[in-house]
């Protein structure tokens, strides 16, 4: 097995959490794992990504010119990131921020309002966790058990009263997709 997503969006979105807590998801479950950021000079409103590899075998280069997976958080990672993506990649678009269909009709697609769920949650910092739920329930890569311990791990005593949150974020987008794994087409989940 070999994953490797992009995620992307605008500074404050959270995208290198996840991203990271991706990857100590995937050492918690003995994976190798590879968690590489990039973000702009500006940091909050400024565009970050990062790339997060897991895999069962050794990862021998964290260059990944074409990644199986993307997150979109924003409209301009979208346009940016999505002609990246393999054929029958995943791909899980923020739809609360983004106004446009996912062109591609060769991936897995998700369409996942991870702001406005957030929202509901009474807390709209926590649709990076939204949308990493969604991915992972619809790729199977890490269970949420690993990605649950892992953030209790990550947020410590200091920010222990975000735990319940998240977690209640994460299972949101994580049920929104679980039941849909391997399929092919777009799902728009409202």
């Amino acid at each position: 097995m070999l994953e490797q997503v992009l995620i992307a969006g605008f500074g404050g979105q959270g995208v290198l959490f996840i991203g990271q807590l991706l990857a100590y998801a995937g050492l918690k479950e003995g994976l190798e794992v590879l968690w590489l950021p990039s973000y702009g000079p500006e940091m909050r409103g400024g565009t970050a990504n990062c790339i997060s590899i897991i895999s069962t075998d050794k990862i021998w280069s964290p260059i990944v010119p074409r990644p199986k997976s993307l997150i979109a958080m924003n409209w301009p990672s979208l346009d940016k990131f999505e002609p990246k993506v393999v054929p029958d990649g995943v791909l899980v678009a923020n739809s609360s921020l983004i106004e446009r269909d996912i062109q591609r009709h060769d991936l897995r697609a998700y369409a996942v309002p991870a702001s406005g769920v957030a929202q509901d949650l009474g807390n709209v910092r926590v649709s990076n966790m939204v949308a990493l739920g969604a991915y992972v329930g619809a790729t199977g890569v890490v269970s949420s058990e690993a990605v649950l311990s892992s953030l209790i791990k990550m947020l410590g005593d200091r920010k222990a009263s975000l735990v319940d949150v998240n977690a209640s974020a994460f299972r949101r987008g994580y049920e929104m997709t679980v039941g849909s794994r391997g399929q092919s087409n777009k799902v728009d989940i409202h």
